[in-house]
């Protein structure tokens, strides 16, 4: 009897959250350059002064050696290198000078660093998030 009240209930707050995202749909897109990342991928979002900041040259650097393991982990690497144009990602996440930021697939930050990160420990911190424990659980079950 508890299943048969909840389940339209569940409906109808679907159908109400669904209702709620198309119509603050396009605002909030506008509003958040991550937004077409959301629950498909982690962005990773490189800042620097300059393309020539030596920071900025290992963390690439080093995101080019290890492409795979980034890959596997869903990442997409978004750059910025120009502070004078402000972009929609620089006014976002407020940078000053270098800084990686790590986004969930849930839209949340999970990191801001002020310097270079190995891929090492950047693959180790994802790999500790919730949602990627969720991944690596179902990778498992469908290869048994």
């Amino acid at each position: 009897m508890f299943e048969t009240m909840i389940r339209p209930c569940m409906h109808l707050l679907h159908a109400l959250g669904v209702i709620a995202l198309l119509a603050s749909g396009p605002l909030h897109a506008a509003e958040n350059p991550l937004a077409g990342y959301l629950w498909e991928a982690r962005p990773v979002v490189v800042f620097a002064d300059s393309p020539k900041d030596p920071r900025y040259q290992k963390q690439m650097e080093d995101f080019a050696r290890r492409e795979p393991d980034i890959l596997e982990r869903d990442v997409v690497l978004l750059t910025d290198t120009d502070p004078a144009a402000n972009g929609p990602l620089r006014q976002k996440l407020r940078p000053r000078g270098f800084m990686m930021v790590l986004i969930g697939k849930d839209g949340e930050i999970k990191l801001r660093r002020p310097n270079p990160m190995s891929v090492d420990a950047l693959t180790r911190l994802i790999d500790r998030i919730p949602l990627r424990q969720q991944e690596i659980d179902e990778r498992r079950r469908l290869q048994d």
